[in-house]
């Protein structure tokens, strides 16, 4: 981390997509018409409304893109709201990035991926997804297990269909928590849903979603035969200030800023209860 990374840039909003009732995809760049910073598959970065307050969220488009930057943002709160009412051409500042990215050139490069998603937790994995598309020489078989509460709750649920489903090496499994109507595709929890699929164990996993859907996801992973060393996730919902100066996200000895947000499932399992 340099001074840089402190450093907030004004960027403007230059597309607004509405992905969910209540996710909406936030398109950016400097007023210069660049990306405001580079960085890797997993790394978050501050916004913020000047007067209403900043918030620290994933940066979901690949570093290939280098056109400009995404980030997918889910109404919950205060922050949330106000970020939901902006228009193209309005003015944000975002700084960073900020914590520990995937692996994807040393421990997943090589290797067979299988991402299990649940709900906005598609977000920052969207990012690798992507980045193992544009270096698909890089990498072996790929396999997305993704579920949200409904169908109209499945997040980037037009690229799923228009690029992932039909990408080389590409496999995408859905499915929604309950029956509706319209929906042709398997219903069923996320953690039912890997296991019904019994994916192969050689697989490097990378899953992110709700904390109660990751404890029973990884708990079927180790029922099927993973070990801990082959799952990684990511905790940056735990991320405040995001250099290691607030404390407010420390677990036990880490910073979830400065170790994290990506962790290695055995690397958490050193962690004391409160995780």
């Amino acid at each position: 981390m340099n001074s840089e990374t402190l450093i907030p840039h004004p960027v403007v909003v230059e597309d607004v997509r509405i992905d969910t009732p209540d996710v909406k995809t936030f398109r950016i760049l400097t007023r210069e018409g660049k990306k405001p910073f580079d960085h890797l598959p997993g790394q978050c970065a501050m916004i913020s409304i000047p007067g209403v307050g900043e918030g620290m969220f994933s940066i979901t488009s690949s570093p290939t893109n280098r056109a400009c930057m995404e980030f997918s943002i889910k109404k919950c709160g205060h922050l949330t709201n106000w970020l939901h009412m902006l228009e193209p051409g309005m003015e944000v500042t975002v700084r960073g990035p900020y914590g520990r990215p995937f692996p994807v050139e040393e421990d997943l490069r090589g290797h067979d991926l299988l991402f299990i998603a649940g709900g906005i937790g598609l977000a920052p994995l969207r990012s690798v997804i992507n980045y193992v598309r544009d270096n698909r020489e890089n990498y072996g078989e790929v396999q997305i297990i993704y579920g949200a509460r409904s169908k109209d709750d499945l997040v980037d649920y037009a690229e799923i269909l228009d690029e992932w489903q039909s990408a080389p090496g590409f496999r995408v499994d859905l499915t929604i928590d309950r029956e509706q109507e319209g929906w042709e595709g398997h219903v069923g929890f996320v953690p039912n849903y890997v296991k019904e699929l019994d994916p192969d164990r050689a697989k490097t996993v990378l899953v992110c979603g709700p904390p109660i859907m990751i404890k029973f996801t990884v708990q079927g992973l180790s029922d099927l035969g993973f070990a801990p060393e082959q799952i990684w996730t990511t905790m940056e919902l735990r991320m405040k200030c995001g250099v290691g100066k607030c404390g407010r996200c420390n677990i036990g000895a880490k910073y979830v800023c400065k170790d994290g947000p990506v962790f290695r499932y055995d690397e958490l399992g050193e962690l004391p209860d409160e995780y």
